[in-house]
């Protein structure tokens, strides 16, 4: 009630504030407007606190009875399609017909009104949508806990482009102020150019694979799939990468050196193997419709517009569809690793949280879903598997039981923990952070997962490739003077607290736009693409 009655006081004061300005800074046709003022502040009275605050600042003067306005506005509507979002969600031609009504030969001052409310609905819900997203995260059911932190919309930015009839400038002020949105936005142009002049050929489903060396027709076809997206003409352009390429014969249907070499870039893009062969999994990617390669993009921007504001100038980004993570670090260098993440059953969340503090040696508490349903089994078959482990059972308490002892067909609520070690499944090293879902960033004796293009392999903590490395340079930037090498060679267990938080970002992408503008495709291993999509492609009800 106290919430309700601030905010109640909160308005009172901005139609307060609002009259009082239209008093003092009346222009000559503000009696003409007055009657119509009046009419918006009464149906404003009902709206939602943004359109109460946008009519306040604006003293209630209408925004939109100049046809000129009307139009210049819908014109840029169709724009929002650049951003990979609707223009027909925001209803343009019926705004121009609703104000043609209002304002023609049996409008009134009431039909004008509800037109100024209409319009300005549409303007700020595109901003909205533009600035943080028109799907709500928290909606889909896919574990999202990063807060979308997009600024307030700056409405006396957006009244002046309105009356100066600037509404690029307007919408260019609403977008993501980062460089990978701008890729994500030139590679959508790109693909849909490549979509109207008629896309790529389809690759015909064979049992043979496609190798360096073959001469068959289906590789004038790879050949002319891959120079329609520029893949050829990036390896054409180093002439000294293939030696004696140039007395190779001209033979589109010859699968030659500069062939391979694009083949592999396209594989490395797509997180495929890049062995040059065009098997089953390169085939199926290289057959992927453009029109489907247009929505990755759509849906990508959309995530984008869920992050990329007000990031801080040090933090830790968890790319988990790409596998892979990079340190922004103070002083503008980046450091990057290749990571494994949860498999497509045990997902690694995507939330926001700040480093706090390492644990070297660790021992490893296993946790109830992976002592369930990957160790107990494992046990029941062999109970040497303990020892060669180096598990010890604990009662809830701590204290130590005897395996033996134990009826492992019901186990109750016995702990199992791993002891430190170089073979401890979470390594010699944890990077901590707060969250829910108890995931961190761990050391791993695993260390071939990481020569795989493709890493799903964890069960929802992120494993790091030279992770040594990378907590040595969490204390250096943080100045809390740990020397992380000596502190695991001494082998006790213990944790290293940061002096200052280091923030940290876990987030999905399948669709990473390069710094070279080139736009790299990964598979959507949580399945959560679709399901964005869907709601993406909901006709907006405004």
């Amino acid at each position: 009630m106290r919430a309700i009655a601030w905010m109640g006081m909160l308005l009172w004061l901005l139609g307060s504030v609002g009259a009082s300005w239209a008093e003092e800074n009346a222009t000559p046709d503000a009696s003409v407007e007055a009657p119509l003022a009046a009419e918006l502040a009464r149906l404003v009275a009902s709206e939602d606190v943004l359109m109460q605050a946008w009519y306040a600042q604006r003293a209630y003067r209408p925004a939109w009875h100049d046809g000129e306005t009307v139009a210049a506005f819908t014109s840029a509507l169709h724009t929002l399609d650049s951003d990979g979002l609707s223009p027909q969600d925001y209803r343009p031609e019926a705004l121009k017909a609703g104000h043609r009504h209002a304002y023609g030969e049996h409008g009134s001052e009431v039909l004008q009104a509800q037109f100024d409310l209409d319009a300005s609905r549409v303007l700020l819900t595109a901003l909205t949508h533009l600035q943080r997203g028109k799907v709500d995260p928290h909606s889909l059911g896919t574990g999202w806990e990063v807060p979308v932190e997009a600024p307030d919309l700056d409405l006396a930015l957006i009244a002046r482009a309105l009356d100066a009839q600037r509404f690029e400038q307007v919408l260019a002020a609403a977008r993501p102020p980062y460089a990978p949105y701008e890729r994500l936005r030139s590679g959508l142009a790109r693909y849909r150019n490549i979509e109207r002049l008629g896309g790529w050929p389809q690759l015909p489903e064979r049992e043979r694979a496609l190798r360096p060396g073959d001469i068959d027709d289906d590789v004038a076809l790879l050949r002319e799939r891959l120079a329609v997206v520029g893949e050829l003409e990036v390896m054409a352009a180093d002439t000294t990468a293939f030696p004696g390429a140039e007395l190779e014969a001209p033979d589109p249907r010859r699968y030659d050196a500069r062939l391979e070499a694009a083949v592999k870039r396209f594989q490395r893009r797509h997180l495929l193997e890049p062995d040059g062969i065009v098997g089953r999994q390169t085939r199926a990617a290289l057959n992927v419709p453009v029109a489907r390669r247009i929505d990755e993009i759509r849906l990508n921007m959309e995530r984008a517009r869920w992050l990329l504001h007000g990031l801080p100038e040090a933090y830790v980004l968890v790319d988990i569809a790409g596998y892979r993570l990079s340190y922004f670090r103070p002083n503008g260098e980046v450091w990057r690793s290749r990571i494994v993440v949860g498999t497509p059953y045990r997902h690694t969340p995507s939330l926001r949280s700040e480093i706090t503090h390492m644990t070297v040696n660790p021992t490893w508490t296993i946790p109830p879903t992976i002592r369930r349903e990957d160790v107990l089994p494992r046990v029941r078959e062999d109970l040497g598997y303990l020892i060669r482990e180096n598990i010890r059972v604990l009662s809830p308490a701590g204290e130590p039981l005897d395996p033996r002892e134990i009826d492992w067909a019901n186990p109750g609520n016995v702990v199992l923990r791993q002891g430190a070690g170089p073979q401890n499944a979470l390594g010699q090293l944890v990077v901590r952070f707060p969250n829910d879902h108890l995931v961190y960033l761990h050391d791993t004796p695993a260390q071939g997962l990481f020569a795989r293009e493709q890493r799903a392999f964890s069960s929802g903590c992120i494993r790091v490739e030279n992770i040594q490395q990378f907590g040595q340079l969490l204390s250096d930037d943080t100045g809390s003077g740990h020397e992380v090498r000596r502190l695991i060679e001494a082998g006790r267990t213990g944790n290293v607290p940061l002096a200052q938080r280091m923030p940290v970002i876990l987030h999905y992408w399948t669709v990473h736009p390069a710094e070279d503008g080139e736009l790299a495709f990964r598979p959507d291993i949580y399945q959560r693409d679709d399901v964005l999509l869907r709601e993406l492609d909901r006709p907006l009800a405004l």
